[in-house]
């Protein structure tokens, strides 16, 4: 007889990127931010090391709260911090959804949604994307209506391509929650601030950020939601007391109140990423235009598998990426890349044209 619980005894569970702890990779694999956080970041753990480090943190974090309010044009009621956004999409899940009830999101798109709902005893339903990663919003809006909790990543993963908020409100489900993941959202050509939560539908969205991506804190793991009060009061019932520790939320305040040290961050990744596509192509991959920090690629000739492989015996990481029962019932592989350095990018290219050779 099994200890466990039946919805933990009847799923795989979420497996991450691989973390080698020895030097010389190139790692491309989990789409963290090659360059170092704002210079701030260090000074202020430093500064929280020194301080009191015997008593409990802001339960409420409130200094990040005012400095990420500011950012949004919100008041600091309208945000919740998170250890990590994966926290947040975990206290979405325990506050909106009960047992049974639906989650729906696209597919293929970040697995973990469907991990997060088994965890819950929910039910859940893969939205089906288009081949090239549109909706079709008649094919799906029976399975919206039916939805509790709408799970949708703006940009998308492992595809990097991104969704008009036009299209995006027509997916708020009528009856339930719908979650705007926007773990890559400073990436994008237009990147916006919240704009969507004043809309007739806003009520009902919540937006969830990380600042593991482009604030260069993936090792702090630190996120965030925004919404509209009435659902954050509610939210903060569910999530740990003290859930965002003193050093990460010292980290994160001053990476936050340094906007330009992340704009330029950003600006190097976009220009890089723009290279790496052009590249990518004139070697005969086909490149999803990407609004993240990564690219989906696929070979018309080559398996991605034998690529990857080939690639990591070089000691160089990326993500091979398989998804099963994609619309129309077959499987669709490929490989998501993330940008690195421009030294980084430069020795992937070169080693992975002497292994299509």
């Amino acid at each position: 007889m099994s200890l466990f619980r039946p919805d933990v005894d009847r799923i795989d569970g979420y497996v991450p990127g691989e973390q080698p702890q020895d030097d010389g990779w190139i790692k491309l694999n989990t789409n963290e931010n090659p360059y170092p956080p704002s210079p701030r970041v260090a000074a202020a753990v430093a500064a929280a090391c020194a301080g009191r480090l015997n008593i409990y943190p802001d339960p409420l974090a409130s200094r990040f709260r005012k400095a990420t309010a500011n950012l949004f044009n919100v008041d600091p009621d309208w945000i919740l911090p998170a250890n990590g956004s994966d926290e947040n999409l975990t206290i979405l899940n325990r506050t909106f959804v009960d047992s049974g009830e639906l989650v729906t999101y696209p597919y293929p798109s970040y697995i973990l949604y469907e991990t997060l709902a088994d965890l819950q005893g929910a039910a859940h339903e893969r939205l089906q994307l288009n081949a090239d990663w549109s909706w079709d919003i008649d094919r799906v809006r029976p399975q919206i209506e039916r939805s509790k909790l709408v799970l949708v990543p703006n940009p998308n993963s492992p595809s990097g391509n991104c969704w008009a908020h036009e299209s995006i409100a027509e997916l708020v489900p009528p009856n339930g929650i719908f979650v705007l993941d926007e773990a890559y959202g400073d990436f994008r050509d237009e990147p916006h601030r919240g704009e969507i939560l004043h809309t007739d539908v806003g009520r009902r969205i919540v937006i969830t950020r990380t600042l593991s991506k482009s604030y260069s804190l993936a090792g702090i793991r630190f996120g965030f939601a925004i919404a509209h009060p009435d659902l954050i009061s509610g939210m903060r019932k569910v999530k740990d007391s003290y859930n965002c520790n003193t050093l990460s939320l010292a980290a994160a305040t001053a990476a936050i109140e340094d906007q330009d040290w992340m704009l330029e961050s950003r600006r190097r990744i976009v220009a890089t990423r723009a290279r790496l596509t052009v590249a990518l192509r004139e070697i005969g991959f086909h490149v999803v235009d990407s609004q993240a920090n990564f690219v989906w690629t696929t070979h018309p000739e080559r398996s991605h598998q034998q690529i990857y492989e080939a690639l990591k015996a070089r000691k160089v990481l990326v993500r091979f990426m398989k998804f099963a029962d994609v619309l129309g019932g077959s499987e669709l592989t490929g490989l998501r890349i993330t940008v690195g350095t421009d030294d980084e990018t430069d020795g992937f290219l070169q080693i992975l044209r002497e292994i299509l050779q």
